[in-house]
């Protein structure tokens, strides 16, 4: 109901807390750096969604410790989880992680 000094009504229920928010807020500024969401996207497509750190480095033409700053960052963030197989490590997506922000906007 708007009223006299009033310009609008009320915002209806968001979809999101203010707390789910900044955590989605972290994330996003996380996969903003466009290598990083190339990345994802590289290893959301494979069949098991994981890759060796290894895989990267020639498909992205990067260094490896750049490939591994942006695996690292990306794990710290809670997208990426990894395993140790040998000399490798393996990283996976965090499915929760990208169902949340697959969900954002309803």
């Amino acid at each position: 109901m708007t009223g006299p000094g009033i310009c609008c009504p009320p915002l209806l229920a968001g979809n999101l807390t203010l707390s789910q928010a900044e955590q989605l807020g972290a994330l996003l500024r996380v996969l903003s750096e466009p290598v990083r969401l190339y990345m994802l996207s590289l290893i959301a497509a494979q069949p098991n969604q994981e890759v060796c750190a290894c895989e990267l480095v020639d498909t992205l033409g990067l260094s490896q410790p750049t490939v591994s700053h942006h695996l690292k960052v990306m794990y710290e963030a809670g997208i990426l989880t990894k395993e140790r197989r040998g000399l490798w490590i393996y990283y996976q997506l965090v499915p929760d992680r990208i169902a949340a922000l697959a969900n954002i906007f309803g």
